[in-house]
């Protein structure tokens, strides 16, 4: 497996999308999903990438869409290269660790957040109104104070390149039903309370987190990515505190590095040290050794 890897380029496969993260392929019944080590921050894809992230996100979403199966499918077919098509096998090299054969499932237009402790934009929102995305919480909460109980605080996907725009859940009824958004409300809060209680026995807090969820034979299933650090925040148990900002084994720290630069937050982004990149690769093989037990991948 390559220890770093900025972009595929598979001329025999089809490429139907590049992401922030993913390259995306269509292998005719199925997808392939290659997770790169491209890093975003508010939207903007760095030059550098980090390495072993993609590796990093692959093996952690595989870990949590085990442990939920109960509670709903999810779209992965295959994990391990030998059992991918015939057609892939010239990449392998590539692919090893990090890549994915899923269904084909119609994704919904809807991003599933859901926050368990005050903090991030929640935390400016809270500030200003007193509410998260115009759900209204107690007074006098102080910035990464665990909540009450979790809350459901949808966005809309946005294109490449712009904001994802938090949402109402009736906004989130008009968009999909009001069965569906019941229905993925409900398996959002779901998911996130059985992963903070595993994360808890590991050393971890997991602070929020989204999901994507897509469907497949009309059955909703839950697709993309599964509690990594680049869709989740996550913080060392042992060293929280409530009433400022926490350590983190998250894309935080990178957010936190660009917020002291002169960066309007806009293409192109800043060149990123070579110090940063490492930390950063760091934070994020902590999560997966705490979370999996697994090793760097040598």
């Amino acid at each position: 497996m390559s220890k770093t890897l900025l972009t595929t380029d598979f001329p025999e496969l089809k490429l139907v999308n590049r992401g922030k993260v993913r390259d995306i392929y269509d292998l005719g019944e199925h997808l392939l999903i290659v997770t790169t080590d491209r890093i975003s921050a508010f939207d903007v894809v760095m030059d550098e990438p980090i390495p072993y992230k993609g590796f990093v996100l692959t093996q952690i979403s595989r870990f949590w869409f085990d442990q939920m199966t109960d509670i709903v499918p999810n779209h992965i077919v295959a994990m391990e290269v030998s059992d991918f098509p015939r057609e892939t096998l010239p990449y392998r090299e590539v692919l090893e660790g990090r890549s994915m054969l899923v269904k084909k499932a119609q994704p919904l237009p809807v991003e599933c957040i859901v926050r368990g402790y005050v903090s991030g934009s929640g935390w400016k929102d809270y500030q200003k109104t007193g509410a998260i995305c115009g759900i209204t919480l107690p007074a006098g909460l102080v910035e990464s104070q665990q909540l009450p109980a979790p809350i459901f605080t949808p966005s809309t996907k946005a294109e490449l390149g712009a904001h994802d725009e938090n949402i109402s859940f009736e906004k989130t009824v008009e968009l999909v039903g009001a069965d569906l958004a019941a229905q993925i409300r409900d398996t959002t809060i779901a998911i996130y309370q059985r992963a903070r209680e595993i994360a808890a026995t590991k050393g971890i807090i997991i602070a929020d987190t989204k999901f994507e969820f897509g469907l497949f034979k009309d059955q909703l299933i839950w697709i993309d990515e599964a509690l990594t650090p680049d869709s989740s925040r996550f913080w060392p148990q042992d060293q929280y505190r409530p009433g400022g900002p926490q350590p983190s084994f998250d894309k935080q720290f990178l957010r936190d590095y660009l917020e002291t630069l002169d960066w309007k937050k806009q293409a192109p982004p800043p060149p990123l040290p070579a110090d940063i990149v490492n930390k950063t690769s760091e934070k994020y093989l902590e999560a997966l050794k705490r979370l999996t037990g697994m090793e760097t991948p040598r």
